[in-house]
């Protein structure tokens, strides 16, 4: 990370995925003396869409805002890689030619299939003179608190909580796309192979 500072064109980026529940509350804290309780609700019989959406985000060191895309399904390698080059294709727009990114070591984000398309991502930008590369760092096994995009997540989930009913799928997207001053864009899709 000492590398990006004082290079305009490199950026640092904290990559996370999380869970955005239609029925399960935050913890919450308060100072009064009688504690605050939600309760988690519960999902109407007829309501057929899902309790929860995933959603990949990037927070950017270099303008302290947070790039997301949800997810349909699990965020599993494929969808990982969809996130990443949908990163490099904006920063490459921004004329950032490298982003370090720092992650966790989830399997997704270990596996086989990420590190060989990483490899050979920045080997085409390298052969093609343009682009943006990525250079990883990784976290610590078990060390969240070293990941500033978590504490994010969790102020992001407090402030689209809805304690009367239960919010549709549309209206988490919708309060948790305000939330982070973003747009919406096309869920990220898993597909089955």
């Amino acid at each position: 990370m000492g590398l990006a500072q004082g290079r305009r064109d490199w950026v640092v980026g904290f990559l996370d995925e999380t869970w955005w529940s239609r029925l399960a509350q935050p913890v919450l804290q308060t100072w009064s003396e009688q504690a605050l309780r939600l309760v988690e609700k519960a999902k109407a019989k007829t309501d057929t869409q899902a309790t929860a959406l995933a959603c990949n985000g990037v927070l950017r060191t270099d303008t302290n805002r947070v790039l997301l895309r949800f997810v349909e399904g699990q965020p599993v390698s494929q969808v990982t890689i969809e996130f990443l080059a949908w990163i490099v294709a904006q920063l490459g727009r921004a004329r950032k030619r490298v982003f370090v990114l720092v992650w966790d070591n989830a399997n997704w984000h270990i596996s086989r299939m990420v590190r060989t398309w990483i490899r050979e991502h920045n080997r085409s930008v390298k052969r093609r003179g343009r682009g943006c590369r990525i250079l990883e760092c990784r976290l610590p096994s078990k060390s969240p608190w070293l990941n500033p995009i978590e504490p994010r997540w969790m102020h992001g989930k407090k402030a689209i909580v809805e304690p009367e009913r239960v919010l549709t799928i549309d209206e988490v997207v919708s309060r948790v796309c305000e939330h982070f001053s973003c747009p919406r864009t096309p869920h990220l899709v898993q597909h089955v192979l």
